[in-house]
């Protein structure tokens, strides 16, 4: 591991700047980074931000929402929770509280300006980048996703096979997947066949 890489570590744990708006939300928590990386990594997982489960755990992607993703990718969870290989960096780190109505807020955009730079020119250049959602997507691909995650994510194949652009894995997108079929049909077993590639190449 690099000296820039414990560097960083240390530095988004010991990150408060949210500490006040976290603080303002219904749920009234204190901030706790989940994000892992590794120098190694030859695959970056980029979701949107930890959600409730995953901030009492502490462990990304340890939700529901994590054993779909799991699922898509063809992976246990000793591979996928591997640091050493697959660096888990969502657009917050922090778990962004809900608002008054019980409904998840946003991912502040503050960390990925604070943060995102810093920590993808300290990772190598990664083999497969997975962008879990239309706030990864927005910020990784720029232009490339304007118009919104259906239209994105239907066209994976001009992206592939460093990118694959994916909706985000949770229960309240099962209507999106039954509504096209063409995502497990064709993008799924693409996907799996380049991660497997990736980590036993």
């Amino acid at each position: 591991m690099t000296a820039e890489i414990t560097r960083l570590q240390a530095e988004i744990a010991a990150c408060r700047q949210c500490a006040g708006r976290f603080a303002g939300t219904a749920t009234g928590h204190a901030p706790r980074s989940v994000v892992w990386f590794e120098a190694s990594a030859r695959i970056l997982v980029a979701g949107q931000a930890p959600g409730m489960r995953v901030h009492q755990a502490g462990k990304p992607f340890f939700d529901p929402s994590g054993d779909r993703l799991r699922a898509w990718m063809g992976l246990n969870e000793d591979r996928f929770y591997d640091r050493s290989r697959v660096a888990i960096v969502p657009m917050a780190f922090c778990f962004p509280g809900y608002d008054a109505k019980g409904s998840d807020l946003p991912p502040p955009r503050i960390c990925a300006e604070t943060w995102h730079p810093r920590l993808l020119a300290a990772l190598p250049p990664v083999e497969l980048m997975l962008l879990v959602g239309g706030y990864a997507q927005k910020w990784h691909m720029g232009p490339a996703a304007k118009g919104g995650v259906t239209r994105t994510v239907a066209v994976w194949r001009d992206h592939a096979p460093r990118v694959f652009p994916l909706p985000h894995p949770s229960w309240r997108n099962t209507g999106w997947l039954k509504r096209n079929p063409w995502f497990e049909a064709e993008l799924i077993p693409a996907l799996r066949t380049r991660v497997k590639e990736v980590l036993d190449g």
